[in-house]
């Protein structure tokens, strides 16, 4: 049996690539990573404000009940940066924000009625009694969401969030997708008070990365910056290795952690058969502007926005369960928009992007004052989220693919959970396994 692969590249240096990277060191891989840019995080990446404070520069929560994040920040050694704090939750509705944390305020929601209010938990208890997902796979999420909850309830709460979150078009989405996020949401609610809490690493998920990477070099790996990858060289339907700038070095195996369509660029020497079926996957982007305050806008971890004159999709306010004191003092809050393949919003100015987003704080806020706002920062991504459709998990590209010693290891594999700290650290970690497997080495079993 195999012992040890000499040299085995990892394409990406966000929290994915990271995460294989070290699960991979930890088993004695010698592992070589690869990042494009001149820091390590990708998505899960942080920001430098004008001031010098380092915050994420996209939004991000851990959960208590986040297992596998916490067992890993334990394992690092840093489970002491970890911080949760109570927090709320309000939905926007007619101009009116209003407070959705107990069951007094659940019962006083305007826009629902007496048996709106009872499907509506219905439907919450509904999801968490799914034991095999793949019963809703073809289940479209707006025919479920009628079914359990009604069409008022339907209407009122669910349509405008989905239209927001899928810019207008959710037809092919399966009930997969509310039903991941009941569930999440309720995990957010522990103990017999049912309080909702949420955490962060202090200082971002680069606190995370940077513990992974610091292991991976105490274990021989290497991490390359400013390093982007031109092509993973397949010879003899093989990776042989990895086209950089000043030419082709080799490795025994090759996992690239982008997004599906970077991926199948990076790969031109693989067979059209496999370019096709990766074509079908697709993502929905997002313009995200960080309004940075000097005091609180709402005080909510998140609003919830049902109103389809909003141009973003929800109200983050990180410092809701984030001590400002961490951040510079600043209020932060991210004002999300996602966006369906071919939009163009994304390619609006940030003076434009500014000029929309403010004119509906001040609609939504009318005590909302520019003066308070210190730094307005937009980013764009084309690829954030992973579009699954129904009845659509055999497109999901598998962790072993067709080219011998060539691996996958992207969030489009994550389904049906949520995209986010949990679920990535999760699997990176199952993905290293599966690599050890496929390259005939020995995987520890959990005691």
């Amino acid at each position: 049996m195999r012992a040890k692969i000499v040299k085995t590249a990892i394409v990406g240096g966000g929290i994915m690539g990271i995460t294989l990277a070290y699960y991979l060191a930890r088993a004695g891989v010698a592992v070589e990573v690869f990042e494009a840019s001149a820091a390590l995080g990708g998505l899960a990446g942080p920001l430098t404000l004008p001031d010098g404070v380092e915050v994420d520069r996209f939004y991000h929560a851990i959960l208590p009940s986040d297992a596998h994040l916490n067992a890993l920040c334990a394992e690092l050694g840093i489970a002491d940066q970890l911080r949760f704090k109570e927090t709320r939750t309000g939905f926007y509705y007619n101009r009116a924000i209003y407070s959705m944390n107990n069951i007094v305020e659940f019962l006083k929601f305007p826009p629902l009625g007496w048996i709106d209010r009872l499907r509506l938990g219905i439907t919450v208890l509904a999801a968490q009694r799914v034991r095999d997902w793949q019963e809703l796979e073809g289940v479209s999420v707006e025919e479920w969401l009628i079914r359990l909850g009604g069409k008022n309830t339907y209407q009122n709460i669910w349509r405008p969030m989905l239209a927001a979150k899928f810019d207008g078009d959710f037809r092919n989405v399966p009930a997969t997708w509310i039903w991941s996020r009941l569930v999440r949401v309720k995990s957010t609610r522990q103990g017999a008070s049912q309080r909702e809490g949420a955490g962060h690493i202090i200082g971002g998920y680069i606190t995370l990365i940077k513990a992974m990477a610091q292991q991976i070099e105490a274990a021989g790996g290497r991490i390359h910056l400013a390093t982007p990858v031109q092509e993973v060289c397949i010879e003899g339907n093989r990776a042989t290795g990895v086209r950089l700038a000043d030419g082709v070095h080799t490795f025994d195996a090759v996992a690239v952690t982008s997004q599906v369509p970077i991926f199948k660029r990076l790969i031109p020497g693989a067979a059209p058969e496999y370019h096709e079926f990766l074509g079908k996957t697709d993502y929905l982007g997002i313009v995200c502007p960080l309004l940075v305050l000097e005091r609180p806008l709402t005080g909510y971890w998140t609003l919830n926005i049902t109103d389809e004159r909003i141009p973003f999709t929800g109200v983050i306010e990180t410092t809701a369960y984030i001590d400002p004191l961490l951040v510079g003092g600043h209020s932060l809050v991210y004002l999300p928009k996602y966006t369906a393949p071919g939009s163009t919003l994304s390619d609006q100015s940030d003076a434009e992007i500014r000029s929309m987003w403010m004119e509906n704080l001040h609609a939504m806020f009318p005590a909302f004052d520019e003066a308070t706002v210190r730094y307005f920062l937009v980013h764009r991504e084309r690829y954030v989220e992973p579009l699954h459709g129904l009845n659509s998990a055999h497109l999901i590209p598998a962790v072993e693919t067709p080219v011998r010693s060539l691996f996958l290891v992207t969030t489009a594999q994550i389904y049906p959970a949520l995209t986010n700290g949990e679920s990535v650290s999760r699997h990176g970690h199952e993905a290293a396994e599966a690599i050890q497997r496929a390259l005939a080495m020995p995987v520890a079993v959990a005691a």
